[in-house]
């Protein structure tokens, strides 16, 4: 709940440096536009509901980061948090005494803070005000930018609009600093005249010198509160530790022999942290992403708290079965777990979104096709390295497309074979059902790829298609980036066994019996055998097909 409440407390603020920023950008037209722009900054900003939503936005925020620094167990930071963190810390010294000299000032000493007053106290003043004025858009910006980044990263459509996205983080700021120079260069200008300055300031209500020292005190004071609250938080931190031990320790084994104890009160994220575990997490600990979770076993599990709904809602986008949970909310009692983690530590935002319920395992019904294509090495023969791959990347491509216009999934690609399963998220006879129409789309798909292609081919390509159905053990296997959803046991085998078939019957498709009850097809008079598979017990009954292109349109 306060990592929502911080994150769209900073939403409103950044929403507000994006109009502040944009209204700046106006001096690039004219002094008298640039003050303009203001009125309907400060119409929107600064009226009761406005100055409520931003300062509590503003403290709101202030105080969540506060309690996120005191909340972490290891200050062990990716080097864009560090710069997101020490962005963050840069702005209280050059704000405060903005907010303090415009916003402040004006209600105190009915100051009239718009540009003119800003502006001109620039000119009047040295060039570290200058600096400091200019340099707090660009650390605000950048503060914001990074933190609106780990938070949208996640998001699916982020992707296709990040090139958008970092254009306007490059224009706005550019477009206001460059803004706010040409309004100051003109004020500069016009302060070579006579008496200038000193009207504006007339005009402006500029505070007496003792009321400045007033407000410059008022500064820093804020500043000195913000310091001491920091360093509150950060002494506050081993004490917590030592507290939070007289409840008990939780010790985690990670596999490897390697266990690690810590006191009760931490997250799993946290210990892995503290412990030097390398730890997917994409969002930063946030629970806004599943790259962190975790299978966890142990005599203690049931022990452990339930879901909260923000980390409920998260696994149930991913299909995660009871016994896994994110290791960034999990907070778990003092006892003893087993900890498998799931994801590679260097998974990133893509591992976020495109798991499956099936990647955690289990046992599933579904439909697996083997295409193999025949003859093939005596058709590779004297040719080129690039004509063989130009050949087989037409076949891959020609397939592939069948297999997903029937609703398959392509497993995976084995020298000239393809493995396709149909299942994954469909009952059995649809997956079946689907199985057949993608072998009549694969044999259409090659007569249409042996055309394309008379001229370049000695001899047409000829495929070898076979298909089972049956209950198979699926989940995502492999290592790191190599990962993926496939289907391992007697099915899987029974169908490359039934594709190799195709050779000794002369035919393109051989199909089990199994398959087609399942699907509710009759095939009429197709030949039926019944074969023995290596490695299975009993005959098995399948119906072989000369074409594949004639079998019947399945719906």
């Amino acid at each position: 709940m306060t990592g929502r409440l911080r994150l769209w407390s900073g939403y409103v603020l950044f929403f507000y440096v994006v109009t502040h920023l944009l209204n700046h950008a106006l001096g690039l037209i004219s002094l008298r536009v640039l003050e303009e722009g203001r009125h309907w900054f400060a119409f929107v900003w600064n009226n009761p509901a406005g100055q409520i939503l931003l300062y509590g936005s503003l403290l709101g925020h202030f105080l969540l980061a506060l309690w996120s620094l005191y909340r972490r167990r290891a200050l062990k930071l990716s080097r864009w948090e560090w710069a997101q963190w020490i962005l963050g810390a840069a702005i209280i010294p050059l704000g405060v005494i903005h907010v303090v000299g415009t916003r402040l000032a004006e209600t105190l000493y009915d100051v009239e803070s718009g540009y003119p007053w800003v502006l001109g106290s620039l000119v009047a003043g040295s060039w570290t005000g200058i600096l400091r004025q200019f340099s707090l858009p660009l650390v605000v910006w950048m503060h914001g930018c990074i933190g609106l980044h780990f938070a949208l990263r996640l998001k699916p459509w982020y992707r296709d609009w990040l090139p958008l996205l970092y254009g306007l983080a490059l224009l706005i700021p550019a477009a206001s600093l460059a803004g706010a120079a040409v309004a100051l260069r003109d004020v500069a200008e016009l302060a070579q005249r006579p008496g200038f300055l000193e009207g504006l300031f007339e005009r402006a209500h500029v505070p007496a010198p003792e009321q400045v020292a007033h407000l410059y005190s008022i500064a820093a004071g804020l500043e000195y509160t913000a310091l001491a609250l920091l360093a509150a938080a950060i002494a506050a931190r081993p004490l917590r530790d030592l507290w939070e031990r007289r409840a008990g320790v939780v010790r985690l084994d990670y596999g490897d022999r390697r266990s690690v104890t810590q006191p009760a009160g931490l997250s799993i994220l946290e210990i892995s942290r503290v412990a030097g575990i390398p730890h997917a997490s994409v969002c930063g600990g946030r629970g806004r992403c599943s790259t962190c979770r975790v299978r966890l076993s142990g005599d203690d599990r049931h022990r452990l708290p339930p879901a909260s709904p923000e980390e409920a809602k998260v696994l149930a986008r991913i299909g995660a079965p009871a016994n896994v949970r994110l290791a960034c909310q999990l907070r778990p009692p003092p006892g003893h777990y087993r900890v498998a983690l799931l994801l590679p530590a260097a998974a990133g935002p893509v591992e976020a979104y495109r798991r499956q319920p099936q990647a955690h395992g289990g046992e599933r019904y579904i439909a697996v096709l083997f295409a193999d294509i025949r003859g093939f090495t005596t058709i590779s023969e004297g040719k080129l390295p690039y004509d063989v791959v130009f050949l087989l990347n037409r076949y891959f491509r020609a397939t592939g497309q069948a297999v997903e216009a029937a609703g398959g999934s392509l497993d995976k690609f084995i020298g000239d074979g393809v493995m396709a399963i149909f299942g994954l998220n469909q009952e059995p006879q649809v997956a079946c059902r689907q199985a057949l129409d993608a072998a009549r789309r694969m044999a259409l798909a090659l007569a249409d790829l042996n055309e394309a292609m008379s001229g370049d081919l000695d001899l047409p390509l000829r495929i070898g298609i076979g298909i089972h159905a049956g209950p198979a053990i699926v989940g995502e296997m492999g290592y790191a980036r190599a990962a993926q959803i496939t289907a391992i046991g007697d099915t899987v085998n029974t169908a490359s066994r039934l594709e190799s078939m195709t050779k000794e019957f002369a035919v393109e498709l051989v199909v089990s019996q199994e398959l087609l009850d399942r699907a509710g097809i009759d095939l009429g008079e197709a030949p039926r055998h019944e074969v023995e598979i290596r490695g299975r017990q009993g005959r098995l009954s399948v119906r072989a097909i000369a074409k594949a292109a004639e079998l019947t349109a399945m719906s």
